[in-house]
């Protein structure tokens, strides 16, 4: 393993490149970024710098933009779907965090889903390394979110941990700091928000964006039906009349919505605990389930994960930001940790 790594001049970057938010993580100051993975660029290709906004400022953009400026989600289902808009998006926060004129390119270890392909570690790679990156290494998210839970994985014990992001959800096994089992689907935060986008449709013909859906499941989302009802108003677009309507909806019909989804999630966690070998899966039953991510902040999740498992639930201290919490503990204690990461 490089020396860079144990130098105290060292300003090595550890990034969770995620569907919904992108945070880097810098050695020896903790988090310094957490931003919607959004770029807004110009149409126009032979504009010299097309990226019109980065980041929060990017997401306010979303459905709101003129016709010579679209806004872009440059990861899909955790892996780079855009590559050009992808390295604008990190040269953008590496700047930002280390400064344009800095010489010294920080070496990253990147945070990308457990069952990505050979083609899509080369894009993330590529993508940072034409970011201003030095040496990238990747680490697969259910481990270093299990690390920010503080899980200990390098013992001969079973933890699993359920890491639901944005665009993906992935189940992990982990036992002597390695993944025993894993188990990963393309369905996260993102699906949950289409979902709600489907279902008012449906329903109610009225169409919403994805800013709207996402304050919906925020607001009145559940993985389980719920004795008390909360209403809000929303706004959108009627279908059939094609002007601005107002409609009151309650978190029953929420709940409804977000169904398939959180079903998929849970029969992934179902799935991957009949899989796991005797002896670690003794040991969850011990320890519990760890949840982790965006979509574990989904209400009652946890509760509807146990009573389908049997398995005692547990959420983590910081869901949104333990996976890179962990990756960065990776850079801080490398001599003990180093196993887990993949050049």
């Amino acid at each position: 393993m490089p020396n860079f790594l144990h130098s105290w001049l060292s300003n090595d970057i550890a990034i969770d490149l995620g569907t919904s938010n992108t945070l880097l993580f810098v050695r020896g100051k903790g988090i310094v970024v957490n931003e919607p993975s959004v770029v807004a660029v110009h149409q126009n290709p032979y504009k010299k710098d097309r990226v019109v906004a980065v980041g929060g400022d990017a997401k306010e953009m979303l459905g709101r933009t003129p016709h010579n400026i679209v806004a872009i989600r440059p990861i899909q289902k955790g892996v780079v779907a855009d590559f050009d808009a992808t390295v604008a998006m990190l040269k953008h926060h590496i700047a930002r965090v280390h400064g344009r004129m800095n010489l010294m390119k920080p070496s990253a270890v990147i945070c990308v889903p457990v069952g990505i392909t050979e083609v899509e570690k080369r894009a993330v790679r590529e993508a940072a390394e034409s970011a201003s990156a030095g040496e990238v290494f990747l680490i697969e998210e259910p481990m270093a979110a299990a690390i920010g839970a503080g899980m200990p994985i390098t013992e001969p014990s079973g933890n699993m941990i359920v890491d639901i992001g944005g665009g993906t959800t992935e189940v992990a096994v982990i036992s002597l700091g390695g993944i025993v089992y894993s188990h990963s689907i393309r369905i996260g935060g993102d699906t949950m928000d289409k979902a709600i986008i489907n279902y008012i449709k449906k329903q109610h013909s009225l169409l919403i964006g994805e800013r709207t859906a996402e304050e919906i499941k925020k607001k009145l989302g559940s993985a389980m039906y719920e004795e008390r009802e909360e209403t809000t108003i929303i706004r959108g677009r009627d279908i059939v009349a094609g002007v601005p309507r107002n409609l009151e909806i309650r978190a029953r019909e929420v709940v409804e919505a977000l169904q398939v989804p959180v079903s998929a999630i849970v029969d992934a966690v179902r799935m991957s605990l009949e899989r796991t070998p005797p002896e670690l899966a003794s040991d969850i039953v011990d320890r519990g389930i760890m949840l982790s991510g965006g979509g574990a902040l989904l209400r009652n999740i946890d509760a509807l994960v146990q009573r389908e498992t049997g398995v005692p639930v547990h959420l983590a201290d910081d869901p949104i930001c333990g996976t890179v919490l962990g990756a960065g503990k990776v850079l801080e204690e490398i001599d003990q940790l180093r196993q887990v990461l993949k050049h």
